[in-house]
C-alpha cells in the first residue's frame, strides 16, 4: 500500500503500520470524537439500533455537537467506546467518523509534526 500524503502537510501516512499500532489514534488521553447527525445514522444503522438508542448509549452532547462516549482503560488512559481492546482496532471502522477518517492530517499537526510523529508510527 502506498503511504498516503496531503498537499498542506509536510508528512505523508503508511495506512499498513495501523496494523501493528495497536489503536494510539483511538486511546490516550481524554477528547472529543466528533461526530455529526449523518455519521450519526450511518453508526446507529451499523450497529442495527435507532438513532434515538445510539444517540443515549453511545454519545455525549457538549453545547450543540455530540461526540462519541469514551471508555476509560486505566487512570489516565481513554479510548472511544468502539475500540476493541482484543482485537486492537476500531468496532465501526467502515463508518467511522469523518475526524477519525483523516486522522493523521487534522490542522493542528500541519505545525506540530512532532506530535503525530509521537503519536502514530505510521507517519513516514
Amino acid at each position: 500500500m502506498q503511504p498516503l500524503s496531503h498537499e498542506q502537510y509536510s508528512y505523508q501516512f503508511d495506512p499498513s503500520a495501523c496494523e501493528a499500532c495497536g489503536g494510539a489514534c483511538c486511546t490516550g488521553e481524554s477528547g472529543y470524537i466528533w461526530a455529526t447527525y449523518a455519521e450519526i445514522e450511518q453508526m446507529a444503522e451499523f450497529v442495527n439500533l435507532s438513532v434515538e438508542v445510539f444517540a443515549s448509549t453511545y454519545l455525549r452532547r457538549v453545547k450543540h455537537r455530540f461526540s462519541l462516549i469514551e471508555k476509560q482503560l486505566s487512570e489516565e488512559n481513554f479510548a472511544c467506546i468502539f475500540f476493541d481492546e482484543t482485537m486492537q482496532r476500531c468496532g465501526i471502522y467502515p463508518v467511522r467518523p469523518r475526524q477519525c477518517r483523516t486522522f493523521p492530517f487534522w490542522e493542528q499537526f500541519k505545525q506540530d509534526e512532532a506530535e503525530v510523529r509521537a503519536e502514530c508510527p505510521g507517519i513516514v
